[in-house]
């Protein structure tokens, strides 16, 4: 059963969900852009399995990171969803 959201309750739920999609969105381009890029000079001071650090967040860890993210983006939606009741049955 659907339930009619007011203008007001529609407007704040999606800010609340952009504002969501930003946060991990930031942690996601700090991951792969920062870690991947500007500081792998320092991070390849670090080991990992015989791979320095820099390189694995370049290819490995930021599509980690944003796997767990999508997680993190649907649990954290869900319990938005039951909040403003429109949760899917």
């Amino acid at each position: 059963m659907a339930i009619k959201m007011t203008e007001e309750q529609a407007r704040q739920y999606w800010r609340r969900n952009l504002s969501l999609m930003m946060k991990l969105l930031v942690v996601w381009f700090v991951v792969s852009y920062g870690c991947g890029i500007m500081f792998v000079d320092v991070l390849n001071q670090i080991q990992i399995g015989g791979y320095k650090l820099g390189f694995w967040f370049a290819q490995q860890g930021s599509i980690y990171v944003f796997v767990v993210l999508i997680f993190i983006y649907r649990s954290r939606m869900e319990a938005l969803d039951r909040e403003f009741g429109v949760e899917e049955e």
